[in-house]
């Protein structure tokens, strides 16, 4: 589990360090994020923990390949931003249910958009791809791993509860670090920025190989 550190913890000065590497983990997201054409328009929201409850997200409304400063929030998710987007409760839970996580990630990428609406049941298996390795704690391209997918759902607190009830739920090594929403895109997260963008990285490309094969 990644180690967590709370304000009350440090001084100042990593206090502003902390906060400064979650806003640059943010924005360096974004921007990779748009390069590969994964959020298009103004979609996607990415944030990162800076410590304990405190975190770093998504302006709504923004391009987050062109992200500033400006266009990252920073607030304890106990007592949310209303500029932030209406997509943020999702985070909110994930940060809540899994301490260890630091980063999420949301993109609407192609693969993950429209793969997602042909999955009959509740989740996806992915099986045999050697990438499957570049999921934490995954070893062999044997291992058997379910993307969990949900119904799209505009309000985003019942989708939240939703998703926390099935993760509570299940046996979470056999879970991949992500979730898909029907028709909408991917969630993924890591311990560090640096291992979710692994996560959705793999993950996208994964579910880009299950499309090509069902093609």
């Amino acid at each position: 589990m990644a180690e967590i550190i709370t304000i009350a913890d440090s001084g100042p000065d990593e206090q502003e360090r902390r906060l400064e590497r979650a806003i640059a983990a943010v924005i360096e997201a974004g921007r990779k994020a748009s390069l590969r054409h994964w959020v298009p328009a103004t979609s996607g929201n990415f944030s990162a923990r800076v410590d304990g409850n405190t975190i770093a997200i998504t302006r709504s409304g923004t391009d987050k390949g062109a992200l500033a400063s400006a266009d990252v929030l920073i607030f304890d998710f106990d007592a949310p931003d209303p500029r932030a987007s209406a997509e943020a409760p999702l985070h909110y839970a994930i940060y809540r249910d899994l301490p260890s996580v630091n980063a999420i990630f949301h993109i609407h990428s192609p693969a993950a958009t429209v793969l997602s609406r042909s999955v009959a049941g509740d989740s996806l298996r992915l099986e045999g791809w050697e990438l499957l390795k570049a999921l934490a704690g995954v070893r062999s391209h044997e291992a058997e791993i379910d993307v969990p997918v949900f119904a799209n759902d505009q309000d985003t607190i019942r989708l939240a509860a939703l998703a926390s009830k099935r993760f509570a739920a299940a046996d979470r090594a056999s879970l991949a670090p992500g979730y898909l929403i029907a028709g909408h895109g991917l969630y993924a997260w890591g311990a560090t920025p640096e291992e979710a963008w692994r996560h959705t990285e793999a993950l996208e490309t994964l579910l880009t190989y299950q499309l090509n094969r069902k093609g």
